[in-house]
């Protein structure tokens, strides 16, 4: 059975691209046995095993590698030119179709870049400005929207016949499509958000042919600007200044020399039938002034201000003036774009899209995006559960889970991941109540499946990671809904490892330390998006789309109706393992990404998937959610079911605490549990009724508590226990909504609010005492390894304190410290990345990057290393020897009254016995004497190459003097040096080393 491309996402059709619950689908069998199989076949053999601390992969194929057209499996540089960057190929993109391509094997399939639409051919490139939405389906039942590719016009060479299209270039929302028949050679860039396609042409005029069928109006011919209208769209050509365009007798052929030059570009305007010629001439005149400044590529980056809890997006545009010097160009923003635009005005006119109206931006090089961070909890805390008939209800839940906390449906990388969030879930809610026996047993089969999976050189014939070097891929097997063949869903199966893996590390920090296992998990995080741009083993980013702000979960996209993702909320899920790994680990570059990822798509999925505002989906759509979202639309469907509940419950699955966004909007949450309801003509859910009470809770607490109550019989969704949603049903009625109008300065925090009272809620999974403070005023101390709840509701509880606090962000764009690193290739790469230095100079800033110029600076300049010398083989306990010693002068800062902190990478090597040591000197006015010296307890380094984070944990050994009450033209002091050992060491310095003064 094929997939229906023409059809995307109709019930029935099945490209093994999303989860089949098979308990529910009756259908599965069937489709099983047509497909011939969904789940992965396992071949068994002698896997060849690199290892990661304790951890391992095979580098030898143990089942199925990606396919398509011609030799793709080994080979998917086929259809990449010489000129395209080096490193892994992107996969998972919105253009993923012409450069892996399964169905036309030549051009590929369709590609929306929002607002234009264009397709590949033998004489160039086809555009479709589509702005009439294709809808099916009535107000029950199965429906669909899309904005299907409807071709205006070819942009080509004339004589082109080009028998194929290759990728000669990419950047994080750009591609080069080039078209060759050995003699006339067209090469586009196009873009997500670009209303321009930018143009080199040889061996023949450029040419711009109607579609056939179609006819065309020119309404400017002025020189070398050409104004067309086809289908209702106003086009405008440019070619190279003294070029003219000529029309042929048709009136559908336009062609030009180029004035012996080989550059054009064509955009479409943001026009509608009733806009004047005037209006539309001014817009024409407007495009003109960025005509010649191609876009040859494109960046994002982004930082995270814990203090403000707001994540600010850079999209940034590079150009080549082909003409004059000009830099900027004109973009089109997606609504969660201008919704949170930073700065510029849009023109008032709007394209149509499949994404809502897109607002434009004239005469820019970069726009900026500032979203607030709501947080996340690694559990809703037990507010209610402390004593009485609930408490017991829920011990007895959790004690039936003791035997079995994982029970996982089938062996593959999706339910083995879906039964480690299962356990999570259980591990945590023992934690918090106390019952120390069901948590036990819970991280205990975690711990088990995890060191499982993360070790290749045990298994032979399943349950290992897989690295490929050519797609730059790392595949579990046994895989399942194609994310072997096709590289489906790698974030939404990794994501639950990562999640389980967070909890495992909070308990047992030893475990997911570089030396064991925390190397294997960062390979998995790497793989669905590389938070590395240093690291070319993997793509960056590769399942987030960063211009549409969301995940897509098909590698290759091969449909009519472009890429496409289903469970939106599993994407959300792996954002939220992102952020709870690297809070329990110290990864402040893991956290920082997934925070990034996770604050940009609840914005994109409230809009998309949701349409929370009513502004998105097409007048006529009668639904209030999209089961999936599709590159030219949307649809009220699955791949495996059309039960209401799965069609809509797919984005609310798993419920953690890393999904209150879904409860951003209550009165949202409660209409769309009604049309759920509606749809299936039920008054109360029949399938996966426990995620839609959790869902519920959200929105009223009161009543999803009632509702189970009254209906607890049914069977748990298969990554849910009956525990769990008790336990979160029964604490949101007592907490509340969640209050998006107050933010934390701390990532594991969230406000609740009830009858108009607050509980704010803190986690602290460090081992150090802290507080965190609440942009109304507020502060709550959250003692090491606790979640407190203060306010309307009081309660503490928890006992895990495995983690390192991540060290502070630093000034710049991009988050990118690297994380611990094993030394087995391809594991993290040691390489360091590079950081932004806008300034070098300490100044007024608190936070000092130890560099290898011997400096202590407010930013960290390029990352690299220095040695520190050998102990000699004696005990330099708390007296420098030989030091590595850094400087920072001219401080003006004012005491806080906290306390010092840093985070220093350093290495052995394989050296063993080594010790480093840290001494922090303070001279409040720069006078020459030091006024208050620090020294910590030497940190224990493993002679296991790699970064390992010595931080102040490691407590205070001694001090000496009183902590300056100002900096005034101050100086701090870093002496770094090995207290005991016979071999050298390495200090990171940049970005991978940084002291926090306890000053503001």
């Amino acid at each position: 059975m094929s997939s229906d491309t023409d059809r995307p996402g109709r019930a029935g059709s099945l490209p093994p691209h999303r989860t089949v619950y098979s308990p529910h689908v009756l259908v599965f069998g069937v489709v099983v046995a047509l497909l011939g199989t969904v789940l992965a076949v396992f071949t068994p053999h002698t896997a060849s095993a690199a290892t990661v601390g304790r951890g391992s992969y095979t580098t030898q194929p143990p089942g199925p590698l990606p396919s398509g057209c011609a030799d793709l499996s080994t080979n998917p540089r086929h259809w990449v030119t010489a000129n395209a960057p080096s490193g892994a190929v992107p996969t998972n993109d919105w253009w993923s179709s012409i450069l892996w391509k399964r169905t036309d094997c030549a051009y590929g399939e369709p590609l929306f870049a929002q607002p234009l639409g264009f397709r590949a051919r033998s004489g160039g490139l086809g555009f479709s400005y589509s702005t009439t939405p294709a809808i099916s389906g009535g107000a029950k039942g199965v429906g669909e929207y899309h904005f299907n590719y409807t071709e205006d016009f070819v942009a080509g060479v004339a004589g082109l016949g080009a028998p194929e299209v290759k990728v000669d270039d990419w950047s994080d929302w750009t591609v080069s499509p080039v078209l060759s028949d050995g003699t006339h050679t067209l090469r586009a860039t196009i873009g997500s958000g670009l209303p321009f396609a930018y143009f080199r042409a040889t061996g023949g005029d450029a040419q711009i042919k109607v579609a056939s069928g179609a006819t065309a109006t020119v309404w400017s011919r002025s020189g070398a600007m050409l104004g067309y209208t086809v289908a209702g769209h106003d086009y405008v050509a440019f070619a190279p200044s003294g070029a003219t365009w000529s029309v042929d007798g048709s009136g559908t052929t336009f062609t030009s020399s180029l004035a012996g030059k080989d550059y054009f570009s064509v955009a479409v305007l943001p026009t509608t039938p009733s806009t004047s010629a005037a209006d539309r001439d001014a817009l024409a005149d407007e495009y003109a002034k960025y005509a010649y400044d191609h876009v040859t590529g494109t960046t994002v980056s982004y930082t995270y201000d814990e203090a403000s809890s707001t994540v600010t997006t850079k999209y940034g545009f590079t150009t080549t003036a082909l003409e004059g010097t000009g830099r900027a160009t004109v973009a089109a923003l997606m609504p969660h774009q201008w919704r949170n635009l930073a700065g510029g005005s849009p023109l008032p006119q709007e394209y149509v899209s499949s994404r809502g109206p897109l607002k434009v931006l004239t005469g820019t090089t970069s726009f900026t995006t500032s979203m607030v961070f709501h947080g996340v909890l690694p559990e809703v805390p037990a507010v209610a559960d402390s004593s009485g008939a609930d408490a017991t209800t829920l011990q007895n839940y959790l004690d039936a889970e003791k035997a079995d906390p994982a029970r996982q449906q089938s062996d593959d990388t999706y339910w083995t991941g879906k039964g480690l969030g299962r356990a999570a879930r259980l591990a945590e809610i023992a934690d918090q109540t106390g019952n120390t026996d069901v948590r036990d047993a819970a991280l205990a089969a975690i711990k088990s499946k995890l060191t499982d999976w993360f070790t290749a050189s045990q298994n032979e014939t399943g349950h290992l990671f897989y690295y490929d070097d050519k797609w730059g891929t790392l595949i579990g097997y046994p895989a399942s809904y194609g994310s072997d063949q096709e590289l489906n869903d790698h974030h939404f199966h990794y994501g639950y490892y990562i999640a389980a893996a967070a909890t495992l590390a909070k308990f047992d920090p030893a475990w997911a330390s570089s030396s064991q296992y925390g190397g294997m998990v960062d390979l998995l995080i790497r793989d669905a998006d590389n938070y590395d741009r240093a690291d070319k083993r993997f793509p960056y980013l590769r399942d987030f789309d960063v211009y549409s702000g969301h995940d897509w979960a098909s590698g290759h996209g091969s449909f009519a109706a472009g890429n496409n993702q289903e469970s939106s909320s599993e994407g959300m899920n792996f954002d939220n393992a992102l952020i709870q790994w690297g809070i329990a680990t110290g990864d402040r570059a893991v956290r920082d990404a997934g925070i990034y990822m996770y604050t940009t798509q609840a914005a994109a999925v409230q809009d998309y998937w949701f349409d929370t505002k009513d502004e998105i989906y097409p007048s006529g759509f009668p639904h209030k959610e999209v089961g999936m979202v599709w590159g030219n639309g949307g649809a009220y469907s699955t791949w495996f079911s059309g039960a209401p509940e799965q069609i809509q419950g797919i984005n609310l699955l798993p419920v953690t605490g890393g999904h209150l966004y879904l409860g951003d909007d209550p009165a949202y949450v409660k209409a769309n549990y009604q049309e759920m309801l509606d749809q299936s003509g039920r008054t109360r859910p029949a399938i996966w009724t426990d995620i839609w009470y959790e869902y519920l809770a959200l929105g009223d607490g009161d009543a999803a508590l009632a509702d189970f109550r009254a209906d607890n019989g049914f069977t748990s969704e298969e990554g849910e226990s009956k525990a769990h949603t008790f336990h979160w049903i029964r604490n949101l009625a007592a907490l509340g909504t969640v209050d998006t109008s107050v933010t934390a300065d701390s990532p594991l925090a969230a406000v609740f609010v009830k009858s108009g009272r607050r509980t704010y809620v803190a986690a602290n999974v460090t081992a150090d005492d802290t507080s965190v403070h609440f942009s109304d005023g507020t502060t709550v101390p959250v003692p090491a390894g606790r979640t407190v709840a203060s306010g309307a509701q009081n309660w503490s509880g928890g006992t895990a304190t495995g983690g390192t606090r991540p060290s502070p962000s630093p000034t710049g764009s991009d988050s990118t410290s690297p994380s611990p690193s094993p030394s087995d290739s391809p594991s993290p790469s040691d390489s360091p990345s590079p950081s932004p230095s806008p300034s070098d100079t300490a100044g007024s800033s608190p936070t000092l990057y130890l560099r290898t110029d011997g400096t202590l600076a407010g930013t960290p300049g390029g990352d690299g290393s220095v040695t520190v010398p050998s102990a000699g083989g004696t005990n330099h306990d708390g007296t420098p020897y030989q030091p590595v010693t850094m400087t920072g002068k001219g401080l003006n800062l004012k005491y806080d009254g906290a306390a010092t902190t840093f985070d220093l990478s350093v290495d052995a090597k394989q050296a063993v016995g080594n010790g480093v040591q840290l001494r922090v000197s303070y001279d409040c006015t720069g006078d020459g004497s030091w006024d208050r010296v620090e020294t910590y307890r030497y940190f224990a380094t493993d002679p296991i190459t790699g970064w390992e984070h010595y931080a102040d944990n490691q407590g205070l050994l001694s001090s000496q003097g009183t902590m300056c009450t100002s900096l005034t033209g101050g100086t701090v002091r870093a002496e770094v040096w090995n207290a005991i050992g016979d071999n050298p060491g390495t200090l990171g310095t940049g970005s991978l080393s940084v002291l926090r003064l306890p000053f503001a």
